[in-house]
């Protein structure tokens, strides 16, 4: 009992390190202090497209196709984690309200998350691709 306990730490330890020395390169090129906006074009009958600002400490804004929503993003490595609070209410046609539901959805079941040059992809229920705003 006693040498599978020490097996174990010593596993558990060897894990612990290489998460940590893989773990400081992907958080450094995660995308904290931009603002992206949604890989696609705006729904008919307006001119927004879904936007994601993300502050140093994970605190985010996502403006979606009608509301917008204040956000936790919780970074690890490849791995991501979107909380996201209530939204302000605001009131659109029911396709951009369905809209919201749907990008809601999958940005808080991601799982993942990869960079693909000015790209940040969000894996998970579904995939998802923001890039960065360069201005």
């Amino acid at each position: 009992m006693r040498r599978n306990l020490v097996g174990r730490s010593a596993w558990l330890a060897a894990v612990m390190l290489l998460l940590g020395s893989v773990g400081v390169p992907a958080q450094s090129s995660f995308p904290f202090d931009h603002e992206l906006l949604l890989d696609a074009a705006p729904m008919k009958g307006s001119k927004r497209v879904p936007s994601l600002d993300i502050a140093a400490n994970g605190a985010a804004e996502i403006a979606l196709w009608c509301d917008t929503v204040k956000a936790q993003l919780i970074v690890a490595a490849d791995t991501i984690t979107v909380i996201a609070g209530p939204g302000t209410g605001q009131q659109c046609p029911p396709e951009r309200m369905r809209g919201d539901e749907d990008l809601l959805s999958a940005l808080t079941q991601a799982t993942n998350w990869r960079r693909e040059g000015n790209y940040l992809v969000l894996t998970g229920g579904r995939t998802i691709r923001f890039h960065l705003q360069t201005n």
